[in-house]
């Protein structure tokens, strides 16, 4: 979310930053937002006058209540009618400073409705684009290879080593389900549990975090699209299922003032995720590419402003090492401005090599929120000249069961069996091998 006094002083700039972004409805907002900003300005103006005339009005009476005291008859029935008249005049203000506070109260919550929806500045070095099919190939890690034998579907794969039973999911829960099992179950922990070490081993903070958060720490984190379009709310409750654990992670520091010499706050985090994933999808976002629960490890960072953009590079290069250690050529996109969530100011995507499609695939992503995240949540930091919001980091270490396919796809044998790298062989009780 931007700052009013940014959107006041700035209105053509934030006007072509929704243009960059393709969002052309959303231009109203901004002129929306600087006449409800003036009226509500006007409104704080005169209720802080009226509050000075009523304390002088107020302290005017005081001597003239001991006059009365000492007055002649002939004298109290003016003084008496000069209290009366500043009384009234103190009850006028009251009522009318009442009627403003209410305005204050409404303009207030109108503003910033209105500013949850206006998209955050992206960085100029955002390649323009409506959608995904503009974003850029920056790097590629690894050399992709199609091996001369067939790759099967991920599912068959995984149905030869009876790793996985969708059918029984479907009856339990429905569509976007899964068992794992044996081996392939496994491999599933065995990568989370080898993601959260490599993280711990670059210096980050393991960490559990709540799997359920309230409605205000979700509107702190994510943009209200992508609110109603990924979360399962509890009925009764206000809580809702996460869709990653960066929303706990962040929704951590809310309401919080973190002194200077304490940052970064670098953290890596487990937890289930629960997304909606509405809409209907190809073949090969079937299977186990786009469900309704999975599991993933997660990175986050809080840090000084001036240090997000160098963070943001370290973020995104931990995943392609990752990757990399287990034997996955991977690539990095940068995403362009329409395929941007409101709240990023910059992300790239780490893509993954799938031998049978003979293409990449996304396995994670990584952002710079800037302080869009800590304005909302009120994330400050109390530095050496004052207190300033935070910038926000996130990014996905691993994501099985999405990551499973690309590491299956890329280990398979011609005989069928699947290798397992040397890293994530003491995960797997020193298997070299599934067969």
């Amino acid at each position: 979310m931007l700052d009013i006094r940014f959107v006041r002083e700035n209105p053509e700039l934030v006007k072509e930053n929704i243009r960059k972004k393709y969002q052309d409805a959303k231009l109203p907002l901004v002129d929306e937002v600087i006449e409800l900003d003036e009226k509500n300005r006007a409104a704080i103006t005169e209720a802080s006058e009226l509050r000075a005339q009523k304390n002088k009005l107020s302290k005017a009476n005081g001597p003239l209540f001991g006059k009365l005291k000492k007055a002649s008859e002939e004298e109290k029935a003016a003084i008496q009618a000069e209290i009366d008249a500043n009384m009234a005049a103190v009850k006028a203000n009251d009522d009318r400073l009442a009627a403003l506070e209410k305005q204050e109260e409404e303009y207030a919550a109108e503003i910033y409705k209105r500013m949850l929806l206006i998209p955050n500045i992206i960085d100029p070095s955002v390649p323009l684009g409506p959608d995904d099919s503009c974003n850029v190939e920056v790097e590629r890690f690894g050399e992709p290879v199609v091996p001369d034998y067939e790759i099967p579907y991920h599912t068959e794969i995984m149905e030869r080593f009876n790793g996985i039973d969708m059918d029984a999911a479907g009856r339990t829960s429905g569509n976007g389900f899964y068992y794992l099992m044996g081996d392939i179950a496994r491999l599933h922990s065995a990568v989370l549990a080898y993601a959260r070490d490599f993280m711990i081993n670059k210096g980050f903070i393991y960490c559990i975090p709540p799997f359920m958060i309230h409605g205000n720490v979700v509107e702190g984190v994510m943009s209200q699209n992508d609110m109603d379009a990924m979360m399962y709310k509890i009925e009764g409750e206000d809580l809702y299922l996460i869709g990653t654990s960066e929303h706990s992670m962040i929704g951590k520091f809310i309401d919080t003032i973190i002194k200077e010499d304490q940052l970064p706050k670098t953290l890596t985090s487990y937890s289930p995720c629960f997304r909606k994933e509405k809409g209907a999808h190809g073949i090969e976002e079937r299977g186990v590419y786009r469900i309704h629960q999975f599991e993933k490890q997660e990175m986050i960072v809080v840090c000084k402003p001036e240090e997000s953009p160098m963070w943001f590079d370290k973020l995104w290069q931990n995943t392609v090492d990752l990757f990399r250690s287990l034997d996955i050529p991977v690539r990095t996109l940068e995403c362009c401005s329409g395929d941007l969530a409101d709240l990023k100011v910059k992300s790239i995507d780490v893509e993954a090599w799938s031998p049978r499609q003979k293409k990449y695939f996304e396995v994670g992503s990584c952002s710079n929120l800037g302080d869009a995240q800590a304005r909302r949540l009120k994330i400050r930091v109390d530095g050496a000249d004052g207190k300033y919001f935070a910038h926000t980091l996130n990014n996905t270490v691993v994501a099985p069961p999405r990551m499973l396919i690309a590491f299956l796809e890329n280990n398979l044998n011609a005989d069928g069996t699947v290798n397992i790298p040397k890293v994530l062989q003491p995960y797997m009780g020193g298997k070299e091998k599934i067969e």
